[in-house]
């Protein structure tokens, strides 16, 4: 892919929801820290998102269960601030965004807080994971 001014092409006029994944893996608000540093084995996994019906009320990366009781509830751990992005923002200012602050993973959400998608920036930063994509690593 070629890159201008380091941002991707195909991310310039489109939005974060042309390029969200729709299959992210969820996890319920029951979900203890044991269970989320279980989750976190997984090389792939940069962020939980743990959700109570359709609504996100919390993720969770690796760094916030440093120190937490394993039977504990991830929730408490949780946080939603900086973390989650609107499905109908610029994908070129997110990318920029995303790259500067070195964070790799957003849940996408609705107004309401309803997670729409997961916005996940792949490890060189040119570009973002697929469902196809993902779906091709968990067979």
């Amino acid at each position: 892919m070629r890159v201008v001014s380091d941002v991707p092409v195909d991310t310039y006029g489109r939005t974060v929801r042309e390029a969200m994944i729709r299959t992210a893996k969820l996890h319920p608000v029951e979900t203890t820290v044991a269970d989320a540093s279980a989750a976190f084995e997984n090389a792939h996994v940069h962020l939980l998102l743990l959700v109570e019906g359709t609504t996100l009320r919390g993720t969770l990366d690796r760094r916030d269960l440093i120190g937490a009781p394993r039977a504990a509830p991830a929730l408490r751990f949780a946080r939603l601030g900086g973390r989650t992005v609107g499905p109908n923002e610029s994908l070129a200012q997110v990318h920029a965004a995303m790259v500067s602050s070195g964070r790799r993973r957003l849940a996408v959400v609705d107004p309401g807080g309803a997670l729409l998608g997961l916005l996940c920036l792949k490890s060189k930063r040119t570009g973002f994971c697929t469902d196809r994509g993902v779906a091709s690593r968990s067979s």
